[in-house]
């Protein structure tokens, strides 16, 4: 994650250890003559719901260019905030990652990791034009790359990117073959998106995800439901500083609009209509900044009675940790998604 991330949030950088065997993601898989290894490359797409050209990072399974018949499951990967459609790749070494499950018996997957700026993944409140967009830009960011004409951060992923995977791979087409996954930022949009597109993700994972939003609204937002909801004040009032601005523009200045972009409530009143739920994990180091949220998150699962498997660790908001536990969500994605 980027320096600013790791000062704002006040991550603890900790050396993490791996769960249950699974390998960690910066094991190498076999090399040499026998390789039984994926390929890594870069798409660009147009969106329409952006109103622009974006990358996307994708993963494709070692047998993929022997077994022309075959079609693949789909796990989606967000990136956190200030990151980018490397990060999974670059500094997760995801790839490494899902090679070694795969030779050691997991389903192959095809991995998709698009560019999702600091978009919290979803509809801005507020849709601002480009160049109110590069007033908000923090110092050093490339405006020519993160501002975009319309800010549906939410259809883009959900249609757009994966329009253009299912056209352009041999995918599994249906939400039974697609899970969609992340950290931090992208830990809450992955369960956002899966609540909000239940036709189109059939499972979600988050690693240390910003899964209670409401604790970080700012207090013109209403009652204290929404303010302090979780225990965790410090980084909220942390963030609300420093990031006021823009997530008022994101999550709207009122209660309704948070709750509108919170996961608990979208998955409460998916249950509530008798959609059909998405399978959900999450996990989160024992010494996060975001564990306090989790846990609300978790315990609100809890009351509604909608299924989460939910893990701590040891372990801060860092990559340390996400690098250690990254195979956990891989692995379990590979258990929730169909093959064919």
């Amino acid at each position: 994650m980027h320096p600013a991330v790791g000062a704002l949030l006040g991550a603890c950088i900790a050396a993490a250890v791996s769960h249950a065997g699974l390998p960690r993601a910066d094991a190498q898989a076999p090399r040499g003559r026998s390789a039984n290894v994926g390929s890594v490359r870069t798409d660009t797409l147009w969106s329409q719901a952006l109103g622009a050209r974006k990358s996307l990072v994708v993963y494709l399974p070692p047998s993929y260019t022997t077994e022309s018949g075959r079609r693949y499951p789909v796990a989606y990967y967000l990136h956190g905030a200030d990151g980018d459609e490397t990060n999974w790749t670059g500094v997760g070494r995801i790839a490494a990652v899902m090679d070694s499950l795969i030779a050691a018996g997991a389903p192959e997957m095809i991995l998709a990791m698009p560019d999702g700026d600091n978009s919290w993944y979803t509809t801005f409140n507020v849709l601002v034009d480009a160049a109110r967009c590069r007033q908000l830009l923090p110092t050093g960011a490339d405006a020519e790359r993160d501002c975009v004409a319309w800010p549906h951060y939410d259809d883009y992923v959900a249609f757009d990117v994966v329009r253009f995977v299912d056209a352009r791979y041999r995918t599994v087409v249906s939400a039974a073959g697609r899970g969609i996954a992340g950290l931090s930022m992208g830990g809450y949009g992955a369960f956002q998106l899966a609540a909000q597109y239940p036709g189109v993700f059939g499972a979600a994972a988050s690693h240390s995800g910003v899964l209670w939003p409401r604790e970080l609204a700012p207090p013109t937002v209403g009652p204290g439901l929404l303010r302090r909801a979780a225990a965790d004040s410090g980084v909220a009032a942390r963030f609300r500083n420093q990031w006021a601005e823009r997530t008022r523009l994101i999550f709207g200045a009122d209660s309704a609009a948070w709750l509108a972009r919170d996961p608990a409530t979208t998955l409460k009143r998916l249950k509530a209509s008798g959609g059909r739920l998405p399978a959900l994990y999450a996990d989160c180091g024992a010494s996060d900044v975001f564990v306090a949220q989790n846990r609300a998150f978790r315990d609100a699962l809890r009351v509604t009675g909608i299924p989460l498997e939910y893990h701590e660790w040891p372990g801060g908001h860092s990559w340390p940790y996400w690098r250690a536990h990254g195979g956990e969500s891989l692995a379990w994605l590979g258990r929730q998604l169909r093959t064919r």
